[in-house]
């Protein structure tokens, strides 16, 4: 099973569609993950772009589209349709997959129900796959709550952000790791970023201080890869998802960020292809 590296365009914002997609070409990735701007030139640049790295560059480059809503103060039924709306949205740009953060975590058990089984319809309907973020915020937030949903919805595909279970239950997880390994059979694409347990994301995954940690969350990686490998999947993707601010934290008064973003990103992709990728 091939490991193929995915590029977020999330701290990129400042890019052109095409220098975006020709930055992550150059840089070795095998596809880009984006949520797009509201800004349909930047869409059409984007889906041009694609379309001629695919036919002179990179004909398996993948594209990721993202699924992330505005927050906005609105019954469950409201949050569906609009949901909705941009899922099939996304489904017209024709997107490798799409990760979509789903559902909200004060909406009541039936609500998310309903909201999963419309955006797996979509799916459906599209034959493009959906897999549903695990986020704070989202139905995924917790681990426990979230193995009772894929009772109800068995074959639901999820992105592996683990962090957010750290800080959900400010816990390594080590406590729970039998209930953490019942959700690899749904995880189908990883973020690659590392949390603690009182934030999604350390200041630098290389620095000596969270060895620890990167180890942990390579440890976890690696048990996901290894269940997959067993299904004989072609390959399986991750995107090294460090992030910008706030995720990143920053100097007191300066705000400068602790770290590069960019950097740290290529530095675990390169990490990840010499400590998984055999």
């Amino acid at each position: 099973m091939k490991l193929k590296f995915i590029c977020t365009y999330w701290g990129s914002e400042n890019l052109s569609a095409k220098s975006f997609l020709h930055r992550a070409v150059s840089q070795g990735y095998d596809g880009v993950e984006i949520n797009f701007p509201e800004d349909e030139s930047f869409v059409q640049e984007f889906v041009s772009e694609l379309k001629n790295i695919r036919n002179t560059i990179a004909p398996d480059f993948l594209f990721i589209a993202q699924q992330v809503l505005s927050l906005k103060g609105e019954s469950a039924s409201d949050y569906s349709r609009r949901m909705i709306n941009r899922l099939e949205y996304l489904t017209t740009l024709a997107p490798n997959a799409i990760n979509s953060h789903t559902g909200k975590d004060y909406y009541d058990w039936r609500d998310n129900i309903d909201i999963i089984a419309k955006a797996e319809r979509v799916a459906i309907s599209a034959g493009i796959p959906i897999w549903h973020e695990i986020h704070r915020g989202r139905f995924s937030f917790h681990l426990k709550t979230l193995l009772q949903y894929l009772a109800i919805f068995p074959q639901l595909k999820l992105v592996a952000d683990l962090s957010h279970f750290c800080v959900v239950s400010e816990s390594n997880l080590s406590d729970q790791h039998d209930l953490l390994t019942q959700i690899y059979p749904n995880v189908a694409h990883i973020h690659a970023r590392v949390g603690f347990e009182q934030s999604p994301q350390v200041n630098n995954p290389f620095a000596p201080e969270w060895a620890d940690h990167l180890a942990r969350y390579q440890f976890w990686w690696r048990e996901i890869i290894e269940h997959h490998k067993q299904g004989k999947k072609p390959h399986f993707t991750i995107t090294p998802e460090c992030g910008p601010f706030p995720y990143m934290p920053q100097a007191p008064f300066t705000r400068d960020p602790m770290a590069d973003q960019w950097q740290i990103n290529v530095q675990m992709k390169q990490y990840l292809q010499q400590n998984l990728d055999s």
